[in-house]
C-alpha cells in the first residue's frame, strides 16, 4: 500500500512515527512519502516537507504567512495527485489538512484523521467538515469520543500513544532515568525548564523562566533543548547565569527534575507522565491570544487539566505569566509535600483515565482492517 501522511509539527511527528512503525509490521509493500520530521525519516518515510518549514503559530503569524501557506496546499495537492496513495492519513495540523481532507475526498482517495483537531476547544462546526471529508477519525483524548458521538460521529479510541512512547523508553533507557542520582549531569536538584520548540516561544517565554529560577540557588536549571534551534539562541539569555542545556534528552531531564516549567502543549501530558510536578507556562503574541480568548470555550489549556476536568497544574497564561508568579508556584512544588503529593496523585488518576497501553498498534491495525 502507498500511504501519504501530513504531521506540521514535532508532537505529530513522534506519533506518526510510531503509527508508521506499526504499519510497516502489517504491511511488507508499505511506502510512505509524508510532510513531517525526523522521526517518521527514521522509520524510511520519505520527507516532502519537513514540519520546521510549516510551524505557523497564531492568528497573527498565519496572516503574516499566508503566501507561503496557500503555496504549500498547492503544492501538496498536486503532490497527491502524482502520488496516488491508498490512503491519506491526517494528523492533527487543522487549518492546512481539512482543505487537504476535502481535495483527497473530492479526488476519491480514502481519508483518515489520526488525532483529532480540537474541534471541542472551538470551530465545533468543523466537526461537520470532518463528517463529510474524512471516512475515519481516530482519537488519542478520552473524552473526544464522546465529543463527536454528540455530534452524530464514531470515531475511534486506543488510548494515548504517549503512553507506550514513556514505557518504552523507560524500558531502553535505565542508564539515564538515575543519572541525577549519579551525579552525571549536576550533584544538584533539577529544576527542568522547556520554553518550547519554536524561536518565538523561547523568546516570549524563557527569559522569565530563567528569572524566575534565580530565587533558587540551590537548584539547577536544565533547558530542553528544541533541535530545530540553535543553541546560540538559547545562550543569548542566559545572562551569565549557570544554565545548562541538552538536546535530544528531553525525558531524561524530566524523569530526574524536582520540578518542571513547561510551554503549554504535548510536554505538559509527558511531565505528567513522567509524574514530574510542573507549572503550566503560555505566553503569546497579544493579538492572536485576544483573538483566541473570544473563540475559545474551554476552561483549560494544559492536556493534563483538560483530561482530569480540574485544575491538577497551575496554569500561567499571558499576563499571569510573571516572574513573582512563578515562584510561587515553584515554592508549592518545591518546598510544600502536601500539595506536591496531591499533584502526583492526580496524575496516577490521570494515567487510569488514559485507558490501555498499545495505541499505535491498534490504531494500524483498525487502519490496515479499513484499508483492505
Amino acid at each position: 500500500m502507498k500511504y501519504y501522511i501530513i504531521a506540521g509539527e514535532a508532537s505529530g511527528d513522534l506519533h506518526a512515527s510510531n503509527l508508521i512503525n506499526e504499519l510497516k509490521l502489517l504491511d511488507a509493500d508499505a511506502a510512505f512519502r509524508c510532510w513531517g520530521g525526523d522521526l517518521m525519516q527514521a522509520q524510511g518515510a520519505t520527507i516532502v516537507k519537513h514540519y520546521e518549514e510549516l510551524a505557523f503559530m497564531g492568528f497573527v503569524e498565519v496572516l503574516l504567512n499566508l503566501k507561503t501557506i496557500l503555496s504549500n496546499i498547492k503544492f501538496c495537492k498536486n503532490d497527491i495527485l502524482k502520488y496516488k496513495p491508498d490512503v491519506l492519513i491526517l494528523v492533527d495540523y487543522p487549518g492546512f489538512n481539512l482543505r487537504i481532507a476535502e481535495f483527497a475526498k473530492a479526488n476519491g482517495i480514502k481519508v483518515f484523521y489520526y488525532i483529532s483537531p480540537t474541534v471541542w476547544a472551538w470551530h465545533e462546526s468543523r466537526v461537520e467538515t470532518i463528517k463529510k471529508y474524512v471516512d475515519k477519525m481516530f482519537v488519542i483524548l478520552p473524552f473526544e469520543k464522546e465529543f463527536y458521538a454528540k455530534h452524530n460521529c464514531h470515531v475511534e479510541y486506543a488510548g494515548h500513544p504517549l503512553t507506550d512512547v514513556i514505557n518504552d523508553w523507560k524500558r531502553n533507557n535505565e542508564d539515564v532515568i538515575l543519572w541525577r542520582k549519579e551525579n552525571v549531569i549536576t550533584d544538584k536538584p533539577i529544576i527542568a525548564i522547556l520554553p518550547g520548540s519554536r524561536k518565538q516561544e523561547v523568546y516570549r517565554m524563557f527569559p522569565i523562566m530563567l528569572e524566575a529560577c534565580d530565587k533558587y540557588k540551590g537548584h539547577q536549571p536544565i533547558v530542553a533543548g528544541a533541535t530545530s534551534i540553535p543553541i546560540e539562541y538559547y545562550q543569548q539569555f542566559f545572562g551569565g547565569r549557570d544554565v545548562k542545556i541538552l538536546f535530544n534528552q528531553t525525558y531524561s531531564i524530566l524523569n530526574n527534575a524536582e520540578a518542571a516549567l513547561v510551554k503549554s502543549g504535548t510536554s505538559t501530558l509527558e511531565a505528567a507522565l513522567l509524574h514530574t510536578p510542573e507549572v503550566v507556562c503560555y505566553k503569546a503574541n497579544t493579538i492572536s491570544y485576544s483573538i483566541a480568548k473570544m473563540v475559545t470555550n474551554i476552561r483549560f489549556i494544559s492536556l493534563v487539566n483538560l483530561i482530569m476536568d480540574k485544575e491538577v497544574v497551575k496554569e500561567l497564561i499571558q499576563n499571569n505569566m510573571t516572574v513573582e508568579n512563578i515562584r510561587k508556584e515553584l515554592d508549592d512544588l518545591l518546598l510544600n509535600p502536601d500539595k506536591r503529593m496531591a499533584m502526583l496523585q492526580d496524575y496516577q488518576e490521570l494515567r487510569i483515565k488514559l485507558g490501555i497501553d498499545g495505541a499505535s498498534k491498534s490504531i494500524a491495525q483498525l487502519m490496515w482492517k479499513l484499508i483492505k
